[in-house]
């Protein structure tokens, strides 16, 4: 890949790696990063750019007119790119909302920037000219590249940014004509690159206060990810569901230890019983068919946490009036009805009301209800589906304000 003809600058290693070393010195907890990426010359590269598997592309011409200070941010910010997986993000939000033209592909790239250049420079670093920031955009800064995405269009104002607007497969997930791709030399497998981004993480907690807090976040939810919902969700009514119904039936089926200090006498040992659950499923009409849906779905999973035991879950559809309980048979043939406003304290009551009365309570929401004043008296897990906030004339008009979740339930947010 290296390819430079008559007339053109070799490429100037000592002053490029001269750069980085200014890199290091100023934001030393990015070390292991910046000297995991493999130089590679390029005569098609406008600046510098990198690809998925850590190549760093490198434009002799620009190297040469560019002074060490300037060039150490640039290594920064395509590190960057890198460590906050801009690429793996880019990828899933070209699918989710069926971005596929290239200017799609180059919105995330300045979106991506906008995140990255908020808190690079400066304290070391220079700010070269023509650098994309949230501010030159009219936005605000401390946003993530998923955030910026949505609040920006191309504009006329794209010229003053143009040579800062390729930072290569690394930041979008577009390959480019010069990208080595899986098979070339010196790239970096999936392993190396999560042992990378470990190392980072570790400089930056062990020493919270020499970062910005963009990379503190970051490091927070590298150590910290999301995790899948539905688990979360199993693994709170397993909690639940652990402290209730325990112990309250006798069996002779298997004597009691404490019969061994009774010779001749047969005591009974306590078995568990599963506990009953009752699922509310919020119907009211801020609730979409596909989280309706998805509920269902939910109901199933829950069955499977309590062992299959679908004689003892129970489901009742609720908006501002709750509905009847039925008993699970099977999840298609549950009925959700409802469409109206949202009161979810109807719903607790006729769970409570019901004969035999639940051991655990399971509610389906979006949140937007009243909640009861007063804890149930059994276990209570509430998923949780996620909403934006929101303001306006329902808030503000004194009859209904939005709350979260009570502190006596186990909340879990669901998507």
């Amino acid at each position: 890949m290296t390819g430079t003809g008559a007339g053109k600058p070799a490429l100037d290693r000592d002053k490029l790696f001269a750069a980085r070393l200014h890199a290091v010195r100023v934001r030393p907890y990015l070390a292991t990063a910046l000297f995991a990426l493999t130089v590679v010359e390029s005569g098609r590269v406008p600046t510098m750019a990198v690809d998925r598997y850590w190549r760093c592309y490198v434009s002799a011409a620009f190297v040469a007119r560019t002074p060490v200070e300037e060039l150490a941010g640039v290594w920064v910010h395509e590190v960057s790119h890198l460590l906050r997986d801009h690429h793996g993000r880019s990828d899933r939000l070209a699918r989710q909302r069926g971005l596929t033209g290239a200017g799609d592909r180059l919105r995330m790239n300045i979106a991506a920037d906008c995140e990255i250049n908020d808190d690079v420079y400066g304290d070391g670093l220079a700010r070269p000219e023509g650098a994309v920031e949230p501010r030159l955009l009219g936005l605000d800064e401390g946003e993530l590249m998923e955030d910026y995405l949505r609040q920006f269009r191309l504009g006329p104002w794209l010229d003053r940014f143009a040579a800062w607007l390729d930072c290569g497969s690394g930041a979008d997930g577009l390959e480019r004509e010069w990208d080595l791709g899986p098979d070339g030399a010196d790239g970096l497998s999936e392993q190396e690159q999560d042992e990378v981004r470990f190392r980072v993480t570790q400089a930056i907690t062990g020493r919270p206060g020499d970062a910005p807090r963009g990379w503190q976040r970051w490091a927070e939810e590298v150590f910290h990810p999301p995790q899948p919902w539905r688990q979360l969700l199993g693994a709170a009514l397993r909690s639940a569901a652990a402290g209730a119904g325990v112990a309250t039936d006798y069996t002779y089926g298997r004597p009691a230890r404490r019969a061994v200090s009774l010779p001749g006498v047969v005591l009974p040992s306590l078995r568990s019983r599963p506990p009953r659950v009752s699922v509310i499923i919020d119907t009211s009409g801020s609730v979409s068919d596909a989280e309706l849906g998805s509920a269902l779905l939910e109901v199933a999973a829950i069955s499977r946490a309590v062992g299959g035991r679908r004689d003892l879950i129970s489901v009742l559809s609720c908006d501002a009036a709750a509905g009847v309980v039925h008993p699970l048979c099977r999840a298609e043939g549950i009925p959700l009805v409802g469409g109206g406003g949202t009161d979810l304290r109807e719903g607790f009551a006729r769970a409570l009301r019901s004969a035999p009365r639940p051991d655990v309570l399971v509610a389906l929401t979006d949140g937007q209800t009243p909640w009861p004043t007063a804890a149930p008296p059994c276990r209570t897990v509430v998923g949780l589906f996620p909403r934006p906030l929101r303001t306006g004339r329902l808030e503000h008009s004194g009859e209904y304000r939005p709350t979260a979740p009570p502190d006596w339930a186990r909340v879990v947010t669901i998507g």
